[in-house]
């Protein structure tokens, strides 16, 4: 019997960016380097190789990411237990969305999407490594 998909992912991710708090790139460039935020970049390994990641970014691949969040994992990273405002990103914004309702909902605060992810933040003249 086939399954029978009752939401798509351009629905959930929609969904997801209702819910979280967005910035646009030219206000997350101006923020790069900021000691008050933690850009997370939830992209794998494979893209952040191809094309870098924002300077001082934490790497937290979508599969991983919770695992980083949680104080009580062995993956546990000590960047994510800091009173700061993490703003997550990845190539456009949808998986950073999904992952960002994740982590409010694991009780990090505040979280912020960077719109467009890191499509918009090239574009917006913010400088990768």
């Amino acid at each position: 019997m086939p399954q029978n998909i009752t939401k798509n992912a351009k629905d959930i991710v929609k969904e997801a960016m209702e819910q979280v708090p967005a910035i646009s790139a030219e206000e997350a460039v101006a923020l790069s380097g900021s000691p008050d935020h933690v850009f997370v970049d939830l992209r794998d390994g494979t893209e952040q190789a191809r094309t870098g990641i924002i300077p001082g970014a934490v790497a937290s691949s979508r599969g991983m990411m919770e695992f980083h969040i949680d104080p009580e994992s062995p993956a546990h990273k000590p960047e994510f237990s800091q009173d700061k405002t993490y703003v997550f990103y990845c190539a456009s914004g949808g998986r950073s969305a999904l992952a960002a309702v994740v982590a409010m909902e694991m009780g990090l605060s505040p979280v912020v999407n960077l719109s467009g992810g890191v499509a918009a933040w090239k574009k917006a003249g913010g400088e990768m490594e």
